[in-house]
């Protein structure tokens, strides 16, 4: 294992790889990603969450697959993921992004660059048995015949942090539907010093900002029970 960060290791894999977007914290952070308690209240969340399950005008998430041709198609593929997409109500996008411009420069500071362009924010909704399979937000894994991973193929080079804002909060029991079980994001070739796969299980209200890139490939693990609602942009950003 590769040590990016005091407290975490990376996959052998990426020694000698060649990753466009290679932004990586400083080595000596704790951490190579940040995580914001309390990016938005409670009963914000819990607001936001009433909206979305009263709003029955959901879009199912599309998945780019690339060809063998290299052609990157958008599909629906429940193969790869099952999740829910809404959008944000207008009076909900105004303070989540009063928030954001409150905490823009600790993110600049945290991965040395400066945020430019963002995505509309997604509200990706999980309930029962919905799941996001292993990807990388900007590119598209490289397999050989024998499953071994030789690469990745830039697909959304514009993409260079991710924000994850958690609506609902995870549990080992589920008594309502602000919480749910399973559901973790794991970050697939990322390590703890005992070797173990970084999963992180939020409180709603926590936002996990990392960049974009291969190193950072992360899935969401099928939910068990209950209901997991997050809140995500992709950023844009100058490397200093």
């Amino acid at each position: 294992m590769l040590q990016i960060s005091n407290c975490v290791y990376c996959d052998d894999i990426f020694n000698g790889l060649e990753i466009e977007n290679k932004i990586l914290p400083n080595p000596y952070k704790d951490y190579p990603y940040l995580v914001i308690k309390n990016f938005l209240s409670k009963k914000l969340l819990e607001n936001i969450v009433n909206s979305v399950q009263k709003d029955h005008d959901a879009d199912k998430a599309e998945v780019k697959v690339q060809s063998e041709k290299g052609i990157i198609d958008s599909k629906l593929s429940e193969k790869y993921r099952k999740t829910n997409i809404y959008q944000l109500e207008n009076e909900f996008l105004a303070l989540y992004e009063k928030r954001f411009l409150k905490y823009k420069p600790e993110f600049e500071s945290y991965f040395n660059v400066l945020l430019t362009n963002s995505t509309d924010v997604q509200v990706l909704e999980y309930t029962k048995g919905y799941y996001y399979k292993k990807h990388a937000d900007d590119s598209s894994e490289i397999i050989d015949k024998n499953g071994n991973t030789i690469g990745f193929y830039p697909i959304a080079q514009q993409r260079k942090l991710t924000t994850v804002l958690f609506g609902t909060s995870y549990s080992e029991t589920v008594e309502d539907r602000f919480h749910f079980q399973g559901g973790e994001l794991a970050f697939n070739y990322l390590y703890d010093k005992e070797g173990k796969m970084l999963k992180f299980q939020p409180q709603a209200g926590d936002m996990l900002v990392f960049p974009s890139n291969p190193y950072f490939s992360h899935e969401v693990l099928k939910v068990q029970h209950g209901y997991r609602l997050t809140l995500v942009q992709w950023h844009d950003a100058i490397i200093l």
